[in-house]
């Protein structure tokens, strides 16, 4: 397995006494959407500006592209793109000139290269248009432009959708997925949104009082051994021989669950079939993102920690 592009190990921050992140390790890997899910105030932010070297931590460490946060902070900053919160432009120039001000301040950076990130986000026909006449999709599709304008192979975000209307916000999930499919860019967001990374990411980060809580894989899970629920005939001698088969079925109404990687499900299917089971389908059974996320909250709230 390659080389994360984004390592992060026991990282902590605190604040006075009050410990804002607590152990926190992850891995961004190249070409995934990685979403940082948490309600306000879970440290979401905090850590956000810690990678992109706008806070110090306490402890832990940081390693970008292969280069150490701490002893080589340029080089591990250089081919990453960022939007911390709303992006900020000259508003009585145009989006053009805001973009060729920002390639002037970086090396080897073409017109060509200026002209291509505008297709990309869709901005082609407004690039010569006053900022100040953008609506707040338009400065974030420019924000974007600004933030890949350098190649970098790591895109962070805050919140990019805030402000945006339904449909501002699929316009902007639309154009992250071809970064992430066309140019093979890998990124990390945060949002307090659920249908935000259920709709655009590969996994899903949960994090909670400053700690992460769990992560749930949405895409790319083949090997991930998960639930599906069959409708199988005869149910009761179907039941027996996956015990004896070791699945751990369980009985859910009138089917059966079992756990099973999902590139196993066609090997399942051909041996019940040659058990001469009349199998009537195979169909996933996973608990939703949102039920993931209700989980992590209420068991807080149970605790006595109900500011979620």
């Amino acid at each position: 397995m390659t080389e994360p592009i984004l390592h992060i190990e026991g990282l902590d921050k605190t604040i006075g006494k009050k410990h804002i992140l607590k152990n926190i390790s992850m891995d961004v890997r190249q070409g995934e959407i990685i979403g940082l899910l948490g309600p306000n105030g879970s440290g979401k932010t905090t850590l956000i500006r810690i990678i992109v070297g706008l806070l110090k931590k306490n402890s832990g460490t940081i390693t970008i592209n292969g280069f150490q946060h701490d002893a080589d902070f340029e080089k591990a900053l250089e081919s990453v793109g960022a939007i911390v919160e709303n992006p900020e432009f000259y508003p009585y120039l145009t989006g053009w000139e805001n973009l060729k001000h920002f390639a002037n301040m970086h090396k080897n950076i073409k017109e060509d290269r200026l002209q291509e990130v505008i297709e990309r986000v869709g901005l082609t026909n407004a690039v010569h248009d006053k900022v100040k006449t953008y609506s707040l999709g338009m400065r974030q599709r420019l924000g974007i432009a600004q933030a890949i304008l350098h190649r970098p192979n790591l895109l962070i975000l805050d919140e990019p959708t805030n402000g945006l209307d339904p449909g501002g916000m699929k316009d902007f999930r639309d154009h992250l997925k071809e970064l992430a499919e066309l140019e093979g860019t890998s990124i990390l967001f945060a949002t307090h949104l659920l249908r935000e990374v259920e709709d655009l990411c590969d996994r899903v980060i949960i994090i909670q009082k400053g700690e992460i809580k769990t992560e749930v894989v949405l895409r790319g899970a083949e090997e991930k051994e998960e639930k599906a629920v069959l409708d199988i005939q005869p149910a009761d001698e179907a039941f027996e021989w996956l015990s004896q088969q070791q699945f751990a079925p369980e009985k859910n109404g009138g089917g059966i669950t079992v756990t099973v990687a999902k590139k196993d499900i066609p090997a399942l299917n051909r041996a019940l079939v040659g058990q001469d089971f009349l199998v009537y389908s195979i169909m996933p059974y996973a608990e939703s993102l949102e039920d993931e996320f209700m989980k992590v909250t209420t068991a807080l709230q149970e605790e006595g920690e109900t500011n979620v």
